[in-house]
C-alpha cells in the first residue's frame, strides 16, 4: 500500500466491518423517501374524504388510513427503511449512518414535483441543498473523527430520563396547543422523538446481541414503542398540515441532530474528535436546519 494512501486510512476513525453500515443505511433512505410519499397520498385521501374540521388527524382518521392501500404500502415501506436502518446501527456509530438519511430529501423533492405537478421555486432548491449539504458535510467529518462506544448503564439511565420528560413536555404541549400546530411543529417534534428512538434501538441491539435482557433492556423497549408511537402520529400529522419533501427534510436532519448530540454529549462517540470537527459539527448542523426552516416558509405547497 502506498504511503500516502497508508496514512489516510490511519485517519479514518471507523474501521472496514464499520463501513458496512453506510450502504445500509442508504438504502433505507430510498425506501423512507417512497414510504413517505404513499402515506402522505394515503392520508390526503383520507382527509379529502372525511372533511373533519378538527385539526390533527382524528381517531375516526387514523383508522380509515388502515383501509388506504397506498398509506398501507408506504407504511411497509417505512417498516423496511427502518429494519435497514437498524441494521446500519448495529455496524457504524450512530453519528456516521443516522445522517444519511438526508438522501431521502433529494428523492422525495423530485418524486413530490413530479407527481404533485408544482415545480420547486429556487428557494426551495437552495434549502434543499442546505440540508443536504450541511448533513453531507457532517458526516464527512463523523468518519473522520467519530468512534463507536459500548453503551454504559449510567449512559442509558441518563438517555431514558431524558426522553421520559421529553415525552411528558411533548404530550402536555399537544394537549394543550395542538389545534395551534403547523406542519413544522409536527415536523420537530417527530425528529425530536425518532432521534432517541435510532439511539435506543442501537442500545438494544447491543444488548441482545450481547444475551442482556435485565429490566433496563425491557424500558428501553418500551420507552422506543413509546417515542415511535407519538413520533409517527406527529408525522401523519405533518403530512395532513405540509407536503412530504417537507417533512423528509425535518426528519432527515433533526433526527439525526438529536442522535448525533447523544451520541456526542451522552455516549461520547465524538469525544477524540479535535477541536475543530467539533466545531465544524456545529456549523454544518445549522446549515442544515437553516434549510429546513427554508423549506418551511418558501415550499409552494407549504405556503398554500
Amino acid at each position: 500500500m502506498p504511503p500516502e494512501l497508508s496514512d489516510l486510512t490511519d485517519q479514518i476513525a471507523l474501521d472496514p466491518k464499520q463501513f458496512i453500515g453506510i450502504p445500509l443505511a442508504l438504502v433505507g433512505a430510498v425506501f423512507l423517501s417512497l414510504g413517505a410519499q404513499f402515506q402522505h397520498r394515503g392520508v390526503a385521501k383520507v382527509e379529502a374524504r372525511t372533511h373533519e374540521a378538527v385539526k390533527g388527524l382524528s381517531m375516526r382518521q387514523i383508522l380509515a388510513l388502515l383501509g388506504r392501500p397506498s398509506w398501507v404500502i408506504g407504511s411497509l415501506m417505512l417498516g423496511l427503511a427502518i429494519v435497514l436502518q437498524l441494521t446500519s446501527l448495529g455496524f457504524s456509530p450512530i453519528i456516521v449512518v443516522q445522517p444519511l438519511g438526508a438522501v431521502a430529501l433529494v428523492i422525495t423533492s423530485i418524486l413530490n414535483s413530479r407527481l404533485s405537478k408544482v415545480k420547486l421555486n429556487r428557494a426551495s432548491v437552495v434549502s434543499i441543498v442546505l440540508c443536504v449539504g450541511g448533513v453531507g458535510a457532517f458526516v464527512l467529518v463523523a468518519a473522520f473523527t467519530a468512534r463507536d462506544k459500548p453503551v454504559t448503564t449510567r449512559d442509558l439511565v441518563i438517555i431514558l430520563i431524558i426522553l421520559a420528560v421529553v415525552l411528558a413536555i411533548m404530550g402536555a404541549l399537544f394537549a394543550l396547543a395542538g389545534k395551534r400546530f403547523k406542519a413544522i411543529a409536527y415536523i420537530i417534534g417527530a425528529g425530536v422523538l425518532y432521534g432517541f428512538v435510532a439511539t435506543l434501538a442501537k442500545v438494544v441491539i447491543s444488548r441482545v446481541t450481547q444475551g442482556d435482557f435485565g429490566w433496563l433492556t425491557i424500558l428501553c423497549v418500551l420507552g422506543l414503542l413509546a417515542a415511535g408511537g407519538l413520533g409517527g402520529y406527529f408525522v401523519q400529522n405533518a403530512y395532513a398540515s405540509g407536503p412530504p419533501d417537507l417533512v423528509i427534510a425535518g426528519l432527515t436532519v433533526v433526527d439525526p441532530l438529536v442522535a448525533v448530540g447523544i451520541g456526542i454529549i451522552v455516549l461520547g462517540e465524538a469525544s477524540q474528535a479535535p477541536i475543530w470537527a467539533m466545531i465544524a459539527f456545529v456549523v454544518f448542523g445549522l446549515v442544515a436546519i437553516l434549510g429546513v426552516f427554508g423549506l418551511a416558509r418558501f415550499h409552494p405547497q407549504a405556503r398554500r
